[in-house]
């Protein structure tokens, strides 16, 4: 088994693209709180209909080509991901200076992050991206459902190289630091 974290699918386009490189994260309403269950983590793409409103128009491009990644019937892992730092938000403020970081819009990450569960810690994930040398496609089974960040997956997947080497990753990860921290 390998553990995927759950991530939104235009989210792991974006990230095999190079548009975005951090995660923000409160964990699931089944958690107590958002904590790192693995350092190097498959990505499992989760879909809903209202995510087109949440992501900034510029990156809508990427919502028809994630969504067949997750359906009724399977889910296709296309990326893994490694923890470069992993920063919890102090100040919530900052997160507007680390917008171009992700597709979401301001309104989703006011609603869906920091209101959300509003007693629970934000954490800001800096990430290194990898890309699967070959698609895994799941069979959907109920033990991936539910309001969690984790799921244990019935696979395991050789990377390609890493869409950001690890030097630019740690740019982006004092720059969160600055910001939120």
């Amino acid at each position: 088994m390998t553990t995927a974290l759950k991530e939104w699918s235009a989210a792991v386009h974006a990230l095999l693209q190079g548009r975005q490189t951090v995660l923000l994260r409160k964990g699931g309403i089944h958690e107590k709180r958002f904590a790192v269950a693995a350092e190097q983590f498959l990505l499992f793409p989760t879909v809903a209909h209202s995510h087109a409103e949440r992501v900034r128009p510029e990156h809508r491009d990427l919502l028809a080509g994630a969504e067949p990644d997750s359906t009724d019937d399977h889910v296709v892992i296309r990326a893994a991901a490694k923890v470069v730092a992993a920063v919890a938000v102090s100040d919530p403020q900052g997160l507007s200076d680390i917008e171009d970081l992700h597709i979401w819009t301001a309104g989703s990450v006011q609603a869906d992050r920091l209101d959300f569960r509003p007693r629970h810690e934000l954490t800001v994930l800096v990430v290194q991206a990898f890309p699967l040398a070959a698609p895994i496609r799941l069979d959907r089974v109920p033990s991936y459902g539910g309001c969690t960040s984790w799921v244990q997956l019935p696979a395991t997947a050789a990377v390609g190289a890493p869409v950001y080497d690890a030097a630019a990753l740690a740019g982006v990860a004092a720059r969160v630091r600055a910001a939120v921290a």
